[in-house]
């Protein structure tokens, strides 16, 4: 049976995934090329164009064999140095993560409810993943609004980097109904965040709040507080004018 179609009883039902512009697959720090390929292919598989690498290990990666079918992603794959730089204009942030013994400092949601979640943004959508070795860190967490994770047993949580974003991938094309719907507000993106989570860790250290040796630990609290808040960019814009104004206090 082709990869887009599945049988349902006795009937024979062909799956048209949609393009879904707005969704961009980011990976941090990944040291494997093949990983990357195998990646690239995914998203191609199920109609995903945008690739963004933060930070990768191996610069060789757009040769990789492994993107059968999918040469045209990983020659298109933009580089940053750092997450908030490849998430800017995206207006939710998705983490992957197996949990494991980690506490969880977000919302952590199902893939189904977390496809749903996805598909009803009309701002762009960032998926990220962290290295095959340790996964996404503490401080790369601080930059997603919520966590997903993939039901794996708890004997065996981790998965390859490439089967992990297929599944991920596929759960967003399966689901019927439109790729997004109008919403009342645009949804502040992840630049216009960071700008206020900078603006208030100043006013924090301006005020002594924020002590020099906690200051990792307070701005990761900070940020993921601020998108704890679901603002809009009309909200944020106004707070951030607000913040702005208390730190020429200090």
């Amino acid at each position: 049976m082709i990869p887009s179609e599945r049988n349902c009883g006795h009937r024979l039902v062909k799956l048209n995934p949609p393009i879904l512009t707005n969704l961009r697959v980011v990976l941090v720090r990944t040291r494997n090329p093949l990983n990357i390929g195998a990646v690239a292919r995914a998203m191609s598989n199920f109609g995903f164009s945008q690739l963004r690498l933060v930070n990768p290990y191996e610069l060789a990666f757009r040769e990789a064999r492994s993107a059968v079918g999918a040469s045209e992603i990983l020659a298109g794959a933009q580089e940053y140095k750092t997450i908030a730089e490849a998430v800017a204009d995206c207006g939710l942030v998705i983490g992957a993560t197996a949990v494991g013994g980690r506490e969880v400092q977000h919302p952590l949601r199902g893939l189904e409810e977390a496809a749903e979640g996805a598909r009803t943004q009309t701002g762009g959508v960032a998926l990220l993943f962290g290295s095959e070795k340790v996964g996404l860190s503490n401080d790369d967490l601080s930059y997603c609004h919520w966590l997903l994770r993939i039901p794996t047993t708890r004997d065996h949580r981790s998965m390859n980097l490439g089967q992990a974003v297929a599944i991920c991938l596929y759960e967003l094309v399966r689901q019927p109904g439109p790729i997004s719907e109008p919403r009342q507000a645009e949804i502040a993106t992840a630049a216009e965040l960071e700008r206020m989570t900078a603006v208030l860790t100043e006013a924090l250290h301006g005020c002594g709040y924020m002590t020099d040796e906690a200051t990792r630990t307070t701005e990761e609290k900070t940020r993921r507080l601020i998108r704890r808040l679901n603002l809009s960019s009309a909200d944020a814009e106004l707070l951030l004018g607000m913040l702005r104004q208390i730190s020429r206090k200090f």
